[in-house]
């Protein structure tokens, strides 16, 4: 296993934003091997790529001929990867100068985590939400769905799921869970897990991946001192009610899969009405959204 770094990328119609997570990627001076997973856009992005990179040998880009998913492309284009490291990045994320080098660094320092995230921003430099955050646990789910999380930082008691912003650590830390738009992991430690769960369609999976890999006491890192920018749904605003569907039914899965055996049957079935009734009232939000 070589100490380079497989890069991949899953792209469903993003547009300009992939051109420049991909220049972002090739910017970089680290040893890479990238990966664009074209899940049968139809908006040229494929062909706007080759043109722009033409002969750079770095850049490998995988046509589907159908729109596969996020995890199964991922998997299919990272549980084979014979380098050291893979970087999960979403189309619409740019990975700031040197922030692979600090990603990398990081882990290399700790050898109990097998997963390390950036500081993720948007254009305007704030830090987004997600981009430090526990996991979902039922309470916290609840305080973050009902906008209660917002009084958190004068009642703990309300605090939800994401690390408020004036809290964001400037120094490297250990954490329950980062942002997954762009994950830099130890390839073999991916690989033990069976990389993502497939069974996710969108949304989630990286959430479970973490918590997975927290229950064999790996961890993440945040690492401040690495930054990326991201501009959120770049790919799904063609599709909002759809995206908005999967979100939840991920979140529903999720909860069943690490959370419903601590519950009895009516507390279980509270916590999916919960969800569905979560859905039902954001609904119109998400459509004004595109």
């Amino acid at each position: 296993m070589d100490d380079a770094t497989r890069v991949v990328i899953v792209n469903y119609n993003a547009g300009e934003m992939l051109l420049r997570s991909v220049a972002s990627v090739l910017a970089s001076l680290e040893p890479l091997r990238l990966i664009v997973a074209d899940n049968a856009s139809a908006d040229g992005s494929c062909e706007k790529l080759r043109h722009l990179h033409a002969g750079d040998p770095r850049l490998t880009i995988v046509e589907n001929d159908q729109n596969l998913g996020f995890a199964p492309a991922v998997n299919a284009c990272a549980l084979d990867a014979s380098e050291a490291f893979v970087l999960i990045l979403n189309p619409d994320c740019e990975l700031h100068e040197g922030g692979l080098a600090r990603l990398k660094a990081a882990l290399e320092k700790d050898t109990s985590a097998a997963l390390a995230a950036p500081k993720v921003v948007d254009r305007e430099g704030r830090p987004l939400r997600g981009t430090l955050r526990s996991f979902p646990q039922p309470g916290k789910a609840l305080m973050t769905a009902s906008g209660l999380w917002r009084l958190g930082r004068w009642i703990p008691l309300l605090r939800g799921v994401e690390c408020l912003d004036e809290e964001l650590p400037d120094q490297t830390c250990r954490a329950e869970a980062v942002s997954g738009a762009c994950m830099l992991l130890r390839t073999r430690a991916f690989r033990q897990l069976g990389g993502f769960d497939e069974g996710f369609g969108l949304h989630f999976e990286d959430l479970d991946l973490m918590y997975r890999l927290r229950s064999r006491h790996q961890f993440c890192l945040y690492v401040p001192g690495a930054m990326a920018t991201h501009q959120p749904g770049t790919s799904s605003r063609s599709r909002p009610g759809w995206v908005h569907w999967q979100k939840h039914l991920g979140m529903q899965r999720f909860f069943h899969k690490h959370y419903a055996h601590r519950y009895s049957r009516p507390g279980r079935l509270l916590l999916q009405a919960g969800i569905w009734l979560h859905y039902a009232l954001t609904l119109p939000l998400a459509g004004l959204r595109r």
